[in-house]
Formats: structure tokens, sequence, C-alpha cells
């Protein structure tokens, strides 16, 4: 087994047994397929990659995970391994519905970014003007429980790029988290009955964990810039979601709640235990009980009809996510259809934390407006590009986009915590293999 680290505390995980498949996606939710050395990539170079898949399920590192690589908008490289299901032996494959958690986020700052060409929203409006309960919001000051006004107003820049005071219940230890979770502010991974809305007040009665701007830090940005969009669109999520962007992009296998008809295609979410991998129970908590996973337990878990998470509610295939991506790569634009500008994409992929100090943690990588950006390449130790874009979720989905190589790299696994070392090694084995 291997060890390592990922965003959130990951370690060794156990299971053993492969399946191995070499896939075609249905035409409405594919890019075109090429040879690899028509893309200036190895197929020989290629092949390393379900070979390496192959020993992390052969190791009982993961029960299954699918891995799509395209360059020059064609797909080179999609295999799976390993089983959707291990008690069922149901493979994981090309239809694969997984809990993609955060990598609902870009999604929800792509709908921001839409509304802001449509002058509908604006970056610099404080979030006040469309969530009023945010207008008297105070600030936790120094290390105990005193508060301070807010120097300014916290703005829907601030929510994109992280930067607003908002916080992660499951993550912070300070008096700020202990308030989340003492009303019972839902993290996006544990949902209720109540609505975002409802939520959202929630949250904005409690203290923010430092000033607007001055900081960031991960947490609940998204999910409010998610009822931001609704507010400002006059749509719920889940329907801005739908019309204006996985029904023009071929997302077909993509939303918050997976419909009965393609439940039996979903994931099951698996944990450690002991020595190996188990399904998640219900409840099931982790990091010394502040991040309940009951909402990731057993097969009916498909997610909700009600309850819309712009920063970690969404299911999807590794077919329609690469669509989204290639629309990111393209400029905003995928076969002939145009979500956003050229422009606005280049304001997205630009560093907005470069006025901070290594802000998420990792020596070389700043953030977006709704991604990570690699900003020094040489400081990351990683292969890749300057201006890499790249994020995940805590159930060990993750992507990253290179416009420098033209490259798309989406891989799918579905536990917590993550198998340790599989998105670096996915990474390295995808740029092993260009050639030009």
């Amino acid at each position: 087994m291997r060890g390592g680290k990922s965003l959130f505390i990951l370690r060794r995980t156990g299971l053993a047994t492969l399946t191995l498949w070499t896939l075609a996606l249905p035409a409405e939710a594919q890019l075109p397929r090429a040879r690899a050395e028509a893309v200036g990539m190895s197929s020989v170079r290629l092949a390393r990659i379900p070979a390496a898949m192959r020993r992390y399920v052969e190791q009982g590192d993961v029960v299954g995970v699918v891995t799509l690589v395209a360059r020059d908008g064609r797909m080179v490289e999609l295999d799976s391994a390993g089983y959707r299901d291990k008690a069922s032996r149901s493979p994981v494959g090309r239809n694969t519905i997984f809990r993609i958690a955060s990598m609902t986020k870009p999604v929800t700052s792509v709908a921001a970014m839409m509304l802001v060409e449509e002058d509908k929203l604006h970056l610099d409006d404080p979030v006040s003007k469309y969530i009023p309960a945010f207008e008297k919001t105070r600030v936790r000051a120094g290390r105990g429980d005193s508060l301070v006004a807010a120097e300014r107003p916290m703005t829907v820049h601030d929510l994109i790029t992280h930067r607003s005071g908002l916080v992660y219940g499951f993550i912070d230890t300070s008096a700020v988290g202990d308030r989340y979770r003492a009303a019972h502010v839902m993290d996006g991974v544990d949902q209720g009955s109540d609505t975002q809305a409802e939520n959202v007040n929630r949250l904005a009665a409690q203290p923010l964990a430092f000033q607007p701007g001055h900081e960031w830090r991960y947490g609940l940005s998204i999910d409010v810039l998610g009822r931001v969009v609704e507010v400002a669109s006059g749509m719920s999520l889940a329907e801005f979601f739908r019309q204006r962007i996985f029904q023009p992009l071929g997302m077909h296998d993509t939303g918050f709640r997976v419909p009965d008809e393609k439940l039996g295609r979903l994931a099951t979410a698996y944990t450690e235990s002991h020595d190996s991998l188990r399904p998640m129970a219900a409840p099931d908590v982790f990091l010394d009980g502040r991040l309940p996973m009951g909402r990731f337990s057993g097969p009916g878990t498909r997610g909700s009809d009600s309850f819309f998470s712009g920063g970690a509610g969404l299911a999807s295939t590794v077919g329609d996510y690469v669509r989204f991506c290639q629309m990111l790569l393209n400029g905003g634009v995928l076969d002939g259809v145009r979500l956003l500008s050229p422009k606005t994409i280049e304001l997205m992929s630009s560093d907005a934390t470069g006025d901070l100090t290594n802000p998420l943690g990792d020596s070389g990588i700043g953030f977006g407006l709704g991604f990570a950006v690699v900003r020094d390449l040489g400081a990351t130790g990683k292969l890749g590009s300057p201006g890499m874009l790249s994020w995940g979720g805590i159930l060990g989905t993750s992507f990253w986009i290179d416009p420098k190589e033209r490259l798309i790299g989406v891989m799918m696994t579905q536990q917590f915590p993550n198998a340790d070392g599989l998105s670096d090694t996915f990474q390295t084995l995808v740029y092993q293999a260009v050639t030009r």
C-alpha cells in the first residue's frame, strides 16, 4: 500500500481484485476519439495508466477507478479498473455515476460568470444585495469569541475566490466552526430537509472567520454563490444548471439527484475499515465527529431534489465532466454552443490570490475564479504547466485542464479517505505520454 496526503487527511485504504475495461461513450456524452499519436502523445506510454490503476485496485487502495485523457478536443484514453459495487461484483465503467462533491464548485462559478456577462450580477456587488441576511455580518476577532464589524461588505468576488470569511464547519476547529455546528449549518455533503435558502440564512447569522478579502480559506463560499445565482436568475440552481449548462453541453448524466432509472449506475461510496475498504454506513462520521457522511451510505443515496448545494451537490460521469472541461479549455464554447466569452475564461483562469503567500498551503498554487491555478510550476514539484487549472472532490474525483498543452485529465473514484497518491500518479502518467 502507498502513503501520502491530499486536500484532506487521507491515508491508505485496502481491497484487492481487478477488472479492466476499455470503453466508448455514447455519442451525446463524449468527445471525438483519436489515436494518441495523432495529437502528439504515445499510445505505448498511455498504456501505463490502466496498468497503474490495476495495481491500485489489486493492492486494495481503491475499489474502482475510471480515467479519461483528452488532447486537442479528442479522447485518447478512457479506461476503468475494479468495481462500481464490490459486493455485487458490478464493474465500474464509462456509465458509472459518481458523486463529484466539490467538483460542483467550478460549475457554480461558471453559472455566476454567465450572469455577470448578462449584467444580472457584478463581481463587486455586496452579497447582501442578493441575500439581505448578510447585511449585519460580524467578524471573529483574535483567538477568542469577541466579534467586530466587517471592514467592508463581503462581495461576490470574495465568494468565487474563497476570500469571503466563510469556512467549512467540518474543517474549522475554532469557535466559528463550533458555531456552525451548533446552528446546524449544512456543509453540502450532509443534507437535511431544509432548502439552501434556509441553510444560507442560518450561515449568515454566524460570524466570519476573518475580514473579507484578507485570506483564502476553503469553505461554504460557493454554496452561498449558488444561492446568489438563484436570486439573480430567478431560477433554482438545479434548473439553471439543467437549462443553461447541462442540456447545452450534452451532460445528460449530471444533476443534483440521480433518477430511479439511473440509480443502478451510481457508485457505492467506500471508507476504511482496519486494513480494507467497506461501504459507508449511515451514519458514518469522520474528523472527530465534525464530518457526517450519511448522505453517501447505501445504494439509495442519490442526492436531493430540494437542497441544491452549489459547493458539493452534483453527481456526474467522466464523459459528462470532460465536456464541461473542454468547454473551459475552448474559451467558453463546445460544439458551437457558447456559455462564456474567451475573456471571461481568461479572468477565471487568472490567479486571484497573488497577494497571499501559499494560499492553498501548496507551494506554487494559487486560486482563480472557481479552481486552483498553477502559478509556479517548479515550486509544485509535479509534471504540468503554468496556468494549469484543477480541483477535486472529497470522495476522490478530480480533474485538471492544461491550456498550454491543450490537455485534460479526469479521474473518478468513490471513497473517503482518498487513495494516497492516486491523483498524482495519474497526472504523472498522462504527462509522460506527451511527445510533442
